[in-house]
């Protein structure tokens, strides 16, 4: 296993990172098979586990917890918080009322002092981000979190943090954790360097695009909408959508490729993603002892400037095959009343 140095912390963190999304009700509800995994994990040398409190309700947090019991010291925890946990106003977000709370119940599910690598989970625009950093930087004072970062943020956010930190006096961001793969490569235009212009660590998520790249779903043949990924995100398997003929054909490429080096789609998949000198570390989030067993074979798979040459041939450097995969749609794209001119009174 190799290690990367996480954001200028001194923090040293395994290239690959135990993603957890999928250890609860959403994906494995078996906690005593989950810690196997993730015992699994860390006896392979992975020293960095992800997780965060919307994962199944809080669940997934539980599971790390439970798993971590007498290891946790040699582990590098990251959670996050932003989404909605229940029902009611005021029970998400990144205001500093929902945060101060909220990192007490991630405390208390992971049965740990202290989160190593607090991330805000997506962008608020109802919160001003001075008063995000302002009480990240307070939790950090008081010992609960040692650093934080931000998840799935635009560029120009990213950049914004840091202006406001640094005229105010305050921590910064010093992870981001964007979306990542051979089908969504968006972030190579801007967000990336922008993480390398203020020396920010990068953990990458979805390397396998949801399940896209996990050579399970190829062309011409059925796709099963009830089982698996597909449950969880629809849109991005539905047979009928142009974008998803268009994602299938360049899969049947990416595999010549895999076959080409001799590993699997995944496993080319995964090495990509860590071929990029802005990245810290890759998220893997397995839901079976067989799903992290394939991806750890592919740790010493290292992709040669040939390799990379066919792969920017194939999705060419900063393309997004699917918006979706790209998880993230700028807010003044959405509604469309920012983008009307209001109503003449």
């Amino acid at each position: 296993m190799r290690y990367r140095v996480l954001g200028g912390t001194g923090i040293q963190v395994s290239v690959h990172c135990l993603g957890t999304m999928m250890f609860g009700a959403v994906g494995n509800p078996d906690h005593d098979d989950c810690a196997r995994i993730i015992h699994a994990a860390l006896d392979q040398g992975i020293n960095f586990v992800d997780t965060a409190d919307m994962y199944s309700a809080g669940e997934s947090e539980v599971i790390v917890g439970e798993a971590l019991r007498g290891r946790r010291d040699d582990v590098v925890l990251a959670t996050k918080v932003h989404f909605p946990m229940g029902e009611g106003l005021n029970r998400g977000g990144n205001s500093r009322r929902w945060i101060i709370r909220e990192v007490e119940e991630s405390l208390k599910r992971l049965q740990t002092d202290w989160i190593d690598l607090y991330q805000i989970h997506r962008p608020d625009p109802t919160t001003d981000i001075e008063e995000t950093l302002w009480v990240l930087s307070d939790l950090v004072r008081q010992g609960k979190i040692r650093a934080f970062g931000c998840s799935t943020f635009p560029a120009e956010e990213i950049a914004e943090a840091h202006h406001v930190a640094e005229r105010r006096g305050l921590m910064r961001f010093r992870t981001e954790q964007p979306p990542y793969s051979l089908l969504a490569r968006g972030i190579e235009s801007s967000v990336l360097p922008v993480c390398q212009r203020y020396g920010m660590g990068v953990l990458t998520w979805s390397p396998l695009a949801a399940g896209f790249l996990s050579g399970k779903y190829r062309k011409d043949q059925p796709i099963d909408m009830s089982a698996g990924r597909p449950t969880i995100t629809p849109h991005r398997f539905d047979p009928s959508l142009p974008e998803n003929v268009a994602k299938l054909e360049v899969v049947e490429k990416l595999v010549e490729v895999a076959d080409g080096i001799g590993c699997t789609l995944a496993q080319l998949a995964v090495a990509f993603t860590l071929t990029h000198p802005a990245v810290t570390s890759v998220i893997t989030g397995p839901r079976t002892m067989d799903h992290l067993d394939s991806l750890l074979k592919g740790v010493s798979v290292v992709l040669d400037d040939a390799t990379l040459d066919r792969i920017d041939e194939i999705v060419p450097p900063g393309t997004n095959m699917y918006r979706a995969d790209g998880a993230w749609s700028p807010r003044s794209l959405t509604p469309a009343a920012l983008r009307r001119p209001a109503a003449e009174r």
